[in-house]
């Protein structure tokens, strides 16, 4: 894979030329498990391509409560793994707490953020979810036909707001008199797994007239497309590519490529390049799915309007607004 050459070819290409690894990588799974079709399963796919491209191996783990993270972050460390990879936010203070303890260890946190300049061997993995989510809600204002579309987050923390706002942006961009409804899980951890609950909010939205739900909500957002395709809506898929879930029922997913982010970590292996790297529009590190599971929904005006507003958005001609950058959302209240 090369969608991120721009920032990790030539290490990669080191990587690949420089004979046996000196050490196994090792992934870190966030709450939620590693088969939740979505953000997990996207770094599981990751490992899995390095794994198969190169003849590496490497060593991973589900985390069953928090008090795990720096558990295992130090059982990796201390065992020789490098680098370790894991996923998810919650992942970056313990990462800062044990960094400094093993420095000859390259750390990664995707999603997360650990300050460079006091911990020079972690590498932070940020995403422009807002662009990626401006694509998808485009799309969901143009497939609606009651001028409603719903949001479903997981825990409500500034990240998940981002993908939030970008989609309600998007929306309101092709329809100004939209009706965006937004609604957060919870609030705790737990909200990441509760494919019960994400069913109770689609059926609660679809009630106020939403015919099509985004949920960025880990394994609750499972619930939701069930609950939308059950209803006869539409639902979009968030992180992996979850079209195939429910062919015909998937509008989009919006694509985070984790799983190229974790590959080409692995494959550098020790030689990881270190510091802050923000994947967006331009870099494929964000965008939506169209595959024969839902190209039947994706109408030619559709397809062309959203491939236009990514070109304007990476042009700078469509500024997204990311909620992370101010905690405020002009297109959403929370």
């Amino acid at each position: 894979m090369s969608l991120f050459t721009k920032f990790l070819g030539a290490s990669a290409a080191l990587a690949l030329t420089a004979g046996a690894a000196q050490a196994d990588p090792a992934l870190i799974y966030d709450l939620g498990g590693k088969f939740d079709k979505s953000f997990n399963e996207a770094a599981f796919m990751g490992a899995e391509a390095f794994a198969e491209a190169t003849g590496g191996s490497y060593k991973d783990i589900e985390l069953q409560s928090e008090a795990q993270r720096e558990q295992a972050l130090r059982r990796f460390a201390e065992a020789g793994f490098n680098p370790v990879v894991t996923t998810g936010f919650s992942m970056s203070s313990p990462i800062a707490s044990v960094a400094a303890d093993y420095p000859d260890t390259k750390f990664v946190t995707i999603d997360g953020y650990v300050d460079p300049a006091e911990h020079p061997n972690v590498l932070s993995v940020l995403f422009a979810e807002h662009q990626g989510s401006y694509l998808v809600g485009m799309m969901a204002a143009m497939a609606s036909e009651t001028g409603t579309v719903g949001f479903i987050g997981g825990m409500d923390i500034p990240l998940i707001r981002k993908f939030a706002c970008g989609y309600a942006q998007g929306a309101l961009a092709v329809n100004p008199d939209a009706k965006v409804i937004s609604n957060m899980t919870g609030t705790t951890p737990a909200a990441w797994n509760d494919p019960v609950k994400g069913s109770e909010l689609a059926k609660a939205q679809i009630g106020q007239g939403a015919d099509v739900i985004y949920a960025a909500a880990g394994g609750t957002g499972l619930g939701v497309l069930q609950t939308a395709a059950d209803e006869d809506i539409l639902s979009i898929g968030v992180d992996s590519n979850q079209n195939h879930l429910y062919p015909g029922k998937v509008l989009t997913s919006m694509l985070k490529r984790v799983d190229v982010a974790v590959n080409d970590a692995m494959t550098q292996g020790a030689d990881l390049q270190t510091g802050v790297m923000m994947l967006s529009l331009a870099e494929n590190g964000v965008g939506y799915a169209l595959d024969d599971n839902n190209a039947p929904l994706v109408s030619g005006e559709m397809k062309t309007a959203v491939d236009t507003a990514r070109e304007q958005i990476i042009a700078g001609e469509i500024v997204v607004h990311d909620y992370s950058s101010d905690d405020s959302c002009p297109a959403l209240s929370f």
